[in-house]
């Protein structure tokens, strides 16, 4: 409910604007070509993780060729053509089935199902709108102060964007199509985190999906307080007319005294934090789990983000730790909800946020003082950010720990309750007087483990 009200929210505040909010995009896409069709597939692809391997192929196979026939009649009919509208209309149906033709926890598991692949879908739509209403709602942003307070840095999206530049156009393609492709790494790593929900009958407690999904929803709130357009936009070309000066990434602007500057009503204001190095965070944080392979893929695709985020010129290097630093601190509060709230969990959360808040009102107010002593407040800026990236650490590798040890006694009660003979059928031969002792001793090793795990897990 709390979701629903939030999209009739941003609905409302959409049209306010005179544009389509996410709920009407979506039901627009019921029926006209999709504006993402890979994002579609994925939200099948999430759904399907409860499904057996033949009920898995049929889903796509009928979305497939539902999307052929839509393509030739679009084709057809000169219209807009792009696939997705078959994995959406698979989507649904499967909640129709859920309805109809499920029933207790069968039912419950696939409306669950369906509903993670429409949040990923709507989040996407929800994160659109929010783009729309920062640009709408701010004639001016705020990019002199966190120019200046780059400086503290080095001004990093300057170097990297002479790198990216000399690069040539392999690199800047290579790194333009890991940008854009972040989603799709997101739903192999959540593909994998929930790849045994079929099996278990049941989603774990925290994935991947719902720290993407939270990050999206929140992070263009904090734009609506720190509006900002990019280094690409106010000090490039990209600007055009707009822009202080031609002069990124060339030379980096002079330290003057910061004001706000008018902007377009259409470039969003999606730079403080860094969105896209907070979901490649999560990203390289949810593969640490998986094997070497995704734990690499993780981690290249960290690196190459960081790099397009700065060599592009969309994000200064202060919303770069200023991602970090948020993703880090929404991950710990969704894992504390999922295990229970703790004094670490709370500690971990509030410095979290009182870092975070603090580089805000840094950045807004101290940034002329922070271009005039680098050396004191850069490394300030890089020790905050790695406190709490060791305190993160620190704090879920006991909660890993913890659970890992909670588990061994209840494994070791399972297996002494599945050593006990069964019980005899009605009419058949009572057990032996040599069994009974036997029978009651291993009763008891299964009790006694029992009571060690419920020990562990008060702890």
């Amino acid at each position: 409910m709390v979701g629903l009200a939030f999209l009739v929210a941003l609905e409302i505040a959409a049209r306010h604007y005179g544009v389509r909010g996410p709920i009407t995009n979506q039901v627009r896409e019921v029926f006209f070509a999709p504006k993402s069709g890979p994002l579609l597939y994925a939200g099948l692809a999430l759904m399907t993780v409860v499904l057996d391997r033949r009920r898995r192929f049929v889903a796509f196979g009928a979305a497939a060729a539902i999307d052929l026939v839509l393509w030739l009649v679009r084709w057809a009919l000169d219209a807009p053509v792009m696939a997705g509208t078959g994995a959406l209309w698979v989507l649904l149906a499967h909640a129709v089935i859920a309805v109809a033709w499920r029933s207790g926890h069968d039912r419950v598991l696939l409306l669950k199902a369906v509903g993670l692949g429409l949040l990923l879908v709507a989040g996407r739509k929800a994160g659109d709108t929010w783009l729309l209403i920062t640009a709408k709602a701010h004639p001016t942003v705020l990019d002199p102060y966190l120019a200046a307070a780059d400086h503290a840095l080095g001004s990093p999206s300057w170097l990297a964007g002479r790198l990216v530049g000399a690069t040539g156009p392999v690199g800047a393609h290579v790194l333009d199509w890991v940008y854009v492709q972040l989603g799709v790494a997101a739903v192999v790593v959540a593909l994998y985190q929930l790849r045994n929900a079929g099996t278990e009958r049941r989603f774990p407690g925290h994935h991947l999906v719902r720290t993407f999904l939270v990050i999206g929803l929140i992070g263009p709130a904090v734009y609506m307080i720190f509006p900002v357009v990019g280094p690409v936009y106010a000090y490039g070309a990209e600007g055009g007319q707009w822009a202080v000066a031609h002069l990124w990434p060339d030379t980096p602007p002079a330290v003057v005294t910061p004001q706000a500057m008018p902007f377009d009503g259409i470039t969003p204001r999606n730079c403080m934090p860094s969105l896209h190095t907070a979901w490649a965070t999560a990203i390289f944080i949810h593969s640490r789990k998986g094997p070497w392979a995704l734990r690499l893929a993780g981690s290249l695709w960290l690196v190459t983000t960081l790099a397009a985020t700065l060599g592009f010129g969309y994000h200064y290097g202060v919303d770069i730790i200023g991602g970090v630093v948020f993703t880090l601190t929404i991950e710990a509060a969704l894992r504390a909800l999922d295990r229970g709230w703790d004094r670490r969990a709370v500690r971990l959360v509030a410095v979290g946020s009182a870092v975070f808040a603090a580089f805000l009102l840094a950045f807004r107010f101290l940034s002329m003082e922070m271009a005039a002593h680098p050396w004191v407040s850069g490394p300030l800026l890089v020790l905050a950010t790695l406190l709490v990236v060791y305190d993160y650490t620190r704090v879920t590798r006991q909660w890993d720990r913890e659970t890992a040890a909670a588990r061994i006694p209840v494994q070791r009660a399972g297996a002494a309750a599945e050593a006990l003979p069964a019980a005899p059928a009605e009419g058949a031969a009572r057990p032996s007087a040599a069994m009974v002792p036997m029978r009651q001793a291993a009763a008891g090793a299964a009790s006694d483990a029992g009571a060690e795990g419920r020990e562990a897990g008060a702890v």
